[in-house]
């Protein structure tokens, strides 16, 4: 492994002169991200979280379409830390990924990187988030991409705009939290309090001074930028007595419907429209979990923030409340899930790949593993784990980009199969016990550049059925098809949306039940494919793809920055 570490710091050092002319050459927008712990007081007690630059949530990113930009990251806390820009593509250049132990390893205390952002398609909404353990719950922010200069939002120019995020808090350290999680063996403690732009609300004990007030003109149209930043939970929005209109997802447009409720993953984001054409008083804005799951310990608390007309006028004590739907109402989850379409006009053209070169059907599992003297806190004493098609991810010891680009050998396999290894009723009541335990391993998965691939998620009902919310990373997917139950290879094909399917990173599979999606491998690199659940993630639910090299240097891996952290 020493020398391992030796030949990598040679190569880097030879490539510095070369990236620093690739990646420094021009005047791109810069900022300085500052990691430090910050006293926060929320629920009536106070705590240190890791914060950027002191704020939480952290600073928006702004953008055009197009842009590059530069983040300085600098470890001032007391843990190691990676940031990763959800959503944004990074073409050819995944050493600015962010996810550790795959396209980098963390930024150790005391040290610091500087990411370069590449912005190729996107437009719209994104956000950027610490990739190490869960310290995503208080390092987290918005990205807004606008159009490039000249061009206009595909829909009237609202009167104002604002960020929407959604989180999450727990009393105890979010740290602590995940050592006693992944010790133990057992699930997560549920958070205290769900938040919205960093606030509980006043439904929470010592909250209500603070619950965020979003005050708005009468007649006026606003664009809500809404991001689920919350480790563990699919949620619920709405807004009481004003409908929202969804103009956007995953930073591409969509074509706008109209709904009393919103379903959002997280990791997901969704551009909303709304008109202030109520009688001028005070609204609540709600957030509650959604779990389709059957057993499922969550946080079932909701979270509120104020809708407030200027004016002078006589307003109510308590401000309406909407009717969200039951937290495990499955059918609204879906009914919002799959109402969403991409836009598909001459100015936002979509291509979904009709010829499949690359089919992938990938089983999602909650599994449990074998614990000495069953002294775990998992099902009867095991220790809870998670898979894709069997295969529950182990971290490598160094990440797998530099890996594969000095050609490392023993840091990863390649054998990660394209369909499961053990065909059952996937979605049955009762299931053996033999089913529940996985392999573990570090495989990847090869994709020839320009490859058309076609995954089909699978959700299994092992341990105990889920929903998950699939991200990968370095793409925008199309998704095609979804439904509830065991996919149908000769029927549900028939039934995909190859006409305007929705352009996404992350996309939530159903609770026993299946989703399909479509995308071109035309960006080489290493990227990250998992559920957005991080307790899922950190059980194992989680896989990397490579994209080969293509001809010609505009298809190859660019070189590495300078000063990648060290392993």
């Amino acid at each position: 492994m020493l020398a391992m570490k030796i030949l990598i710091s040679l190569q880097l050092l030879g490539l510095t002169l070369l990236s620093v002319g690739i990646f420094h050459c021009q005047a791109w927008p810069r900022y300085t991200f500052v990691v430090e712990e910050t006293p926060y007081r929320r629920l009536c007690s106070t705590k240190n979280i890791l914060t950027v630059n002191g704020q939480f949530p952290g600073p928006t990113l702004y953008a055009r379409k197009g842009d590059t930009i530069i983040v300085d990251v600098y470890n001032k806390g007391n843990r190691n830390i990676t940031i990763h820009l959800h959503g944004v593509k990074q073409p050819r250049n995944p050493w600015s990924d962010g996810p550790d132990y795959i396209t980098q390893c963390p930024i150790q205390p005391g040290g610091s990187f500087t990411q370069t952002i590449i912005f190729s398609s996107e437009e719209g909404t994104l956000w950027w988030h610490a990739h190490s353990e869960w310290d995503r719950a208080t390092v987290h922010g918005a990205i807004v991409i606008y159009p490039n200069k000249g061009a206009t939002y595909p829909f009237p120019k609202p009167h104002a705009e604002f960020p929407i995020i959604l989180g999450e808090w727990w009393k105890e350290d979010i740290g602590q939290l995940y050592n006693e999680t992944i010790q133990s063996g057992g699930d997560a403690n549920i958070s205290n309090a769900f938040l919205i732009n960093g606030q509980p609300g006043d439904l929470y004990p010592c909250s209500k001074p603070d619950t965020f007030k979003l005050m708005v003109d009468y007649g006026k149209t606003y664009l809500l930028r809404l991001i689920n930043a919350a480790v563990q939970d699919i949620l619920f929005f709405s807004i009481a007595n004003h409908k929202v209109t969804v103009v956007g997802s995953d930073a591409s447009y969509t074509k706008p419907f109209s709904s009393d409720y919103v379903t959002i993953s997280p990791g997901q984001t969704i551009d909303l429209l709304f008109t202030a054409d109520q009688t001028p008083n005070h609204y609540y804005i709600t957030a509650k979990a959604y779990v389709g799951g059957t057993g499922i310990v969550y946080d079932n608390t909701t979270t509120t923030a104020i809708l407030k007309y200027n004016g002078n006028y006589t307003s109510t004590s308590t401000p309406s409340f909407p009717n969200l739907p039951s937290h495990n109402d499955t059918k609204a989850s879906v009914h919002f899930t799959g109402s969403l379409r991409s836009l598909a006009d001459k100015n936002h053209p979509i291509d979904v790949p009709r010829k499949i070169t690359t089919s992938l059907f990938y089983t999602l599992s909650i599994n449990t593993l074998p614990c000495l003297k069953h002294s775990c806190a998992g099902p009867n004493g095991t220790r809870l784990a998670a898979s894709v098609n069997n295969i529950s991810f182990v971290d490598p010891s160094i990440d797998i980009l530099q890996a594969y680009y000095y050609h490392v050998n023993g840091a990863f396999g390649t054998r990660f199969p394209n369909f499961p290894p053990l065909l059952f009723n996937f979605t049955a009541q009762n299931l053996p016990l033999y089913l529940q335990t996985p392999k573990q391993g570090t495989e990847v998965k090869i994709l020839k550049y320009n490859a058309t691939v076609e995954i089909v998620f699978q959700g299994t009902n092992l341990v105990a059925g889920d929903d998950h919310p699939m991200h990968l990373h370095g793409f925008s997917f199309y998704v095609v098809g979804w439904g509830l139950g065991n996919f149908d290879e000769d029927k549900d094909p028939l039934t995909y949306n190859l006409v305007d399917p929705p352009l996404q990173n992350t996309i939530a599979v159903p609770v026993n039940g299946w989703t399909t999606i479509r995308f071109k491998a035309d960006n080489p690199g290493v990227w990250f494919m998992h559920c957005h659940l991080d307790r899922h993630m950190s059980w194992g639910m989680d896989m990397t793809f490579i994209v080969k090299n293509g001809k010609g240097l505009g298809a190859k891996i660019l070189p590495p920055p300078p000063g990648m952290p060290p392993c």
